[in-house]
């Protein structure tokens, strides 16, 4: 039909406008439900990939993100029998042996200085030499002042002989041969004196010299030549500090007296480690010397001496070292590696892994610590696997996968046909330095 007049092409219009909008919203409706049950297909799917197996592995350790089920893989440790040794761990002042000051003895103008700082000195060796002149001065009156009076002696003795003889004949009366007996008698008073300051002054002479008091390494020098010099000077010329062998300073609480007694009834040498400030290297090897008289009652430890050989001089007077004493050795007791072991709330555990890939959570009281393997005591037995590795993911009953580092997963060759791994690093200690327990 032709539309006449434009009153109808409006009446059509309108008509053909209210037509579609009548078809949108069955459109619209349809559209809503298809993106619904696409969005619901699309989570129940995905909730039924994550649902984990309903087994003894089953719960969220065993989510591996697209891997699903797939064990998680751990590092694992063979629990071993072995001899633990039971250290004590304090904190050491390096101290000399002997720490000498060098002093002169007399006062003079210092000439000379015959060491080089930080060099090894003996004992006897010349140090410095103090202007000699006014000393040998002294030494040759000394001498002087002898022999004058060795003179008037023999004079007197000559004299007493005289005396005697004439009192023999009754020429002269015997209170003038006393008189001469007690002159004979000063005169060797006289001479045994003048002999005393020929030796003093030879000491004061020979003191001139400066020589090493003791043997070590001399320090600093504190006066230049050409000063004057005194025997009361505080610093005195230079120290000497005998570092070989050398000792340690420490303390320990007083509950380890007697153990340390024990060891040193023993009169076999308790050894002692020397270890940096960060625990990582150890210095020098030594052994126990001694033990102070008395308790520090404030704080209630015992000072203890340790002595090291220090021919390498590792060790240095005043340096700070961590000290490790031997306190005794527990035999053939279960032993883990310190990363086995986890902290919860039920207190300390390990998780063992059995031949079939599980873990369990096993408790256990940790002991004493022997570098990098721990004493331990509960459920565990010698010969299982315990992870050290990895434990982060696991649960009690999850799957776990024995690797070898370095070898990639699903090739296999991580465990043997008994389910022990052929290679874990694991299993053997670092031979590091562990703290003491």
């Amino acid at each position: 039909m032709i539309p006449d007049s434009p009153a109808q092409k409006i009446d059509m219009g309108t008509e053909s406008a209210l037509r579609n909008r009548h078809r949108h919203p069955v459109r619209t409706t349809l559209i809503a439900v298809a993106l619904a049950g696409l969005i619901g297909g699309v989570w129940i799917w995905s909730n039924h990939r994550a649902q984990p197996d309903s087994g003894p592995g089953s719960g969220p350790g065993n989510m591996m993100g697209a891997g699903g089920n797939r064990p998680q893989p751990v590092s694992v440790a063979e629990v071993r029998t072995t001899d633990i040794r039971v250290w004590l761990n304090a904190l050491g002042t390096v101290t000399p042996r002997n720490l000498v000051t060098v002093r002169t003895r007399v006062d003079g103008t210092l000439l000379r200085v015959n060491f080089r700082e930080g060099q090894m000195v003996e004992v006897g060796d010349l140090l410095a030499e103090i202007d000699p002149r006014p000393f040998q001065i002294q030494f040759d009156q000394a001498k002087g002042q002898l022999t004058r009076d060795l003179a008037l002696l023999d004079n007197a003795r000559i004299d007493l002989a005289r005396y005697k003889g004439l009192l023999a004949k009754d020429a002269i009366a015997s209170q003038q041969v006393d008189t001469q007996d007690a002159l004979v008698r000063q005169y060797q008073g006289i001479v045994e004196s003048d002999r005393g300051q020929i030796d003093n002054a030879k000491l004061q002479l020979e003191w001139t010299r400066v020589t090493a008091p003791s043997s070590g390494r001399i320090g600093l020098r504190q006066v230049d030549p050409g000063n004057q010099v005194h025997a009361s000077d505080a610093d005195g010329l230079a120290s000497i500090a005998q570092l070989q062998p050398i000792t340690v300073l420490f303390s320990a609480p007083e509950a380890n007296l007697p153990a340390i007694s024990r060891r040193l009834a023993t009169r076999e040498d308790v050894p002692v480690e020397a270890w940096d400030r960060e625990q990582k290297r150890r210095l020098a090897d030594g052994r126990l010397l001694t033990t102070d008289n008395q308790i520090d009652p404030t704080t209630g430890t015992i000072k203890i001496r340790a002595e090291f050989a220090n021919r390498d001089q590792t060790l240095f007077p005043n340096q700070f070292v961590n000290i490790r004493l031997l306190l005794d050795t527990l035999p053939q007791v279960k032993a883990v590696p310190v990363a086995a072991i986890q902290r919860g709330d039920k207190g300390s555990f390990v998780y063992r892994l059995d031949p079939g890939g599980t873990v369990a959570m096993l408790p256990v009281t940790p002991g004493a610590v022997d570098g990098d393997w721990v004493a331990v005591t509960g459920e565990i037995q010698a010969g299982d696997k315990v992870v050290t590795d990895g434990v982060d993911k696991l649960r009690d009953g999850a799957k776990a996968e024995a690797i070898v580092p370095g070898a990639k997963r699903g090739q296999g060759g991580s465990q043997d046909k008994a389910g022990r791994p052929r290679s874990d690093e694991g299993a053997k200690p670092s031979g590091g330095r562990g703290t003491a327990g």
